[in-house]
């Protein structure tokens, strides 16, 4: 079985793997600033299989189509690479709008409220990014008529975004059982200790420590600015 593969589209699918590398570098960024705010992980058991997922789906566009000699159909080919396009374009915006709350894994900050502007402002598209990632894997492999690999990590894809999305809707519902009181009780209160109820507080008491006994100090009175 020979190989024939189109130069161009060896780049192409070089440059989409450069650009997975380019997300986890960023994840791992992300991911060492929600666990310095107490960020908490979860679908670490699926994790594994979306990596060789995406691993597969270049090297399926490159196997099938230089080993089973698929080749370029302009009408097909040219509409898929715009999509392919479009799909970055849509997975950086997303990748921008959460900042440092992005990640190829699950992580959650306890009391960070959901973002809600750029592409997830849109309350009838909860995960733009994975329409990204849909539409990716399936255009990528058919720029040059892979049309096994689309089809099979469409449906792998299907399936494993089943419990991703699972997954990441119950750590987003996390956020508001997580989430820190508006209005914090008195200190007594959240001490455990009842605040006095017959003293008010014009008639406290007065100190009945001797003046003698206050240690000296050596800080001067106040002059009205802040310490350098």
């Amino acid at each position: 079985m020979s190989w024939h593969l189109s130069s161009w589209y060896l780049l192409l699918v070089l440059l989409v793997g450069l650009e997975r590398v380019a997300e986890l570098v960023v994840a791992r960024r992300n991911a060492r600033w929600s666990m310095a705010r107490g960020g908490v992980l979860s679908g670490q058991g699926h994790y594994p299989w979306m990596v060789a997922l995406h691993t597969g789906l270049l090297a399926g566009c490159l196997f099938e189509a230089g080993l089973a000699d698929r080749p370029f159909v302009p009408a097909l080919g040219w509409p898929m690479l715009v999509l392919v396009v479009a799909a970055q374009g849509l997975r950086w915006w997303c990748i921008t709008t959460l900042g440092p709350q992005w990640n190829t894994q699950v992580i959650v900050v306890p009391g960070l409220p959901p973002v809600e502007r750029g592409p997830y402002r849109l309350r009838w598209l909860r995960h733009p990014n994975y329409v990204a990632v849909a539409v990716e894997g399936a255009a990528l492999p058919l720029v040059h008529t892979a049309w096994v690999t689309a089809l099979v990590f469409t449906v792998l894809n299907a399936a494993l975004m089943v419990v991703r999305i699972r997954c990441e809707e119950d750590a987003l519902a996390s956020l508001a059982t997580t989430a820190p009181l508006a209005t914090p009780p008195p200190a007594t209160e959240a001490a455990g200790a009842a605040p006095p109820k017959d003293v008010p507080p014009s008639t406290a008491p007065p100190s009945t420590v001797p003046p003698e006994d206050v240690p000296p100090t050596d800080v001067p009175p106040s002059t009205g600015r802040a310490p350098a």
